[in-house]
């Protein structure tokens, strides 16, 4: 009796360490079989990911050190090596690649060798971040973390440009990928160039997220004007060579001209250093500024293009400037773009647009 009174009492003493002890011992036996089950299922020619919504973060990089990072920041949300918003659609069409890839076939024996060495020296590494947890077992999910989950080497097209060679890192056997249903490469999917991901935004406000829009011509002062909000969908309207307030204007029209901000994309971005240098050169054909409710200011400078050899006007003659596109430098100088007069005419309206009729018959 007295030795089972001595173990209640050690017991009783012991009861938390004991349990906390076996708690500990749980964990450390799912952790072990966690990772010991993603061991065992690791495979070198399971390129795709399952689960697109759990990747936080993407890295790009190729021989020649380029490199790009596509970090998640938000469901939909994308940066650009922490520094552009990245554009959604590649964002979605990349998604769908990790996700549908698959192996078309096996790389012959007789060319294994080839296809590494090509490989080895000229493919993009690819590096795969996602949410991961620790313990993920019968439906309990603990203590996530980002973790690098797969890393494998993009390499160059098949002969019939079908299919896309990849090797995923550690191993010796490289294989021909594709997706099913889509006719093409994939290589130029998995771009290292920055402003490849790039949104192509410019401007993007609603007309209650407007405080004023100033349009400047330098070839035309009297086009120039300032249009400032006055509160409740309500705005002024000020001619600039004048510095005059145009009280009768076309309410519908300057409504509809600033409702056209809400999504206005650049073609596609030149850096070409010696061609920006000698356009910058020039006077702006138009200068653009807008500035939203939070006083941020968005600056567009605009020039003309020359116009291609077999542009012709009406009459016949060779055209002097390009009818389709603009430059456009903006981001402070640090962007400059191509741009097409069809997606920025409606922003470039002149002053007499928003005068109505019957005020230009009263002059």
């Amino acid at each position: 009796m007295l030795y089972l009174k001595l173990f209640r009492i050690i017991m009783k003493k012991n009861r938390l360490i004991f349990i906390i002890t076996l708690i500990l011992a749980v964990i450390a036996f799912l952790f072990i079989y966690t990772a010991t089950k993603s061991t065992l299922s690791k495979s070198y020619s399971n390129f795709a990911i399952q689960d697109t919504s759990l990747i936080t973060k993407v890295f790009l990089a190729d021989k020649s050190n380029n490199k790009v990072t596509l970090l998640k920041t938000a469901p939909g949300d994308w940066l650009v090596n922490n520094k552009y918003n990245a554009s959604n659609d590649l964002i979605n069409i990349f998604l769908k690649t990790l996700i549908n890839l698959e192996v078309k076939e096996p790389v012959a024996k007789a060319a294994r060798n080839n296809v590494i060495k090509r490989l080895a020296s000229d493919a993009t590494k690819v590096e795969i971040y996602q949410t991961v947890y620790r313990i993920d077992l019968w439906g309990m999910k603990l203590f996530p973390h980002e973790k690098l989950v797969k890393t494998y080497y993009v390499g160059y097209a098949t002969q019939d440009n079908l299919g896309t060679y990849m090797l995923i890192e550690d191993s010796d056997e490289p294989f021909i990928m594709h997706i099913p249903g889509f006719r093409g490469f994939l290589n130029s999917r998995y771009s290292t160039i920055e402003k490849d991901w790039r949104d192509h935004t410019m401007f993007n406000l609603e007309i209650p997220n407007i405080k004023s829009v100033k349009l400047e011509f330098p070839f035309s002062p009297d086009s120039s004007y300032l249009i400032e909000s006055a509160g409740n969908n309500r705005f002024t309207l000020t001619a600039l060579n004048l510095n005059k307030s145009i009280p009768d204007y076309d309410t519908l029209k300057l409504l509809n001209f600033l409702s056209t901000f809400r999504d206005i994309k650049f073609e596609f971005l030149i850096s070409d250093n010696k061609l920006i240098d000698s356009v910058i050169a020039t006077n702006p054909f138009h200068i653009i500024t807008v500035t939203d409710m939070s006083g941020k200011k968005t600056i567009v400078k605009t020039f003309h293009k020359k116009a291609n050899e077999e542009d012709t006007e009406l009459d016949g003659t060779l055209s002097f400037y390009d009818k389709d596109r603009l430059y456009a430098w903006f981001n402070e100088g640090k962007d400059f773009a191509l741009i097409q007069f069809y997606v920025f005419d409606n922003i470039l309206r002149p002053l007499p647009y928003f005068i109505k009729p019957s005020a230009k018959m009263s002059k």
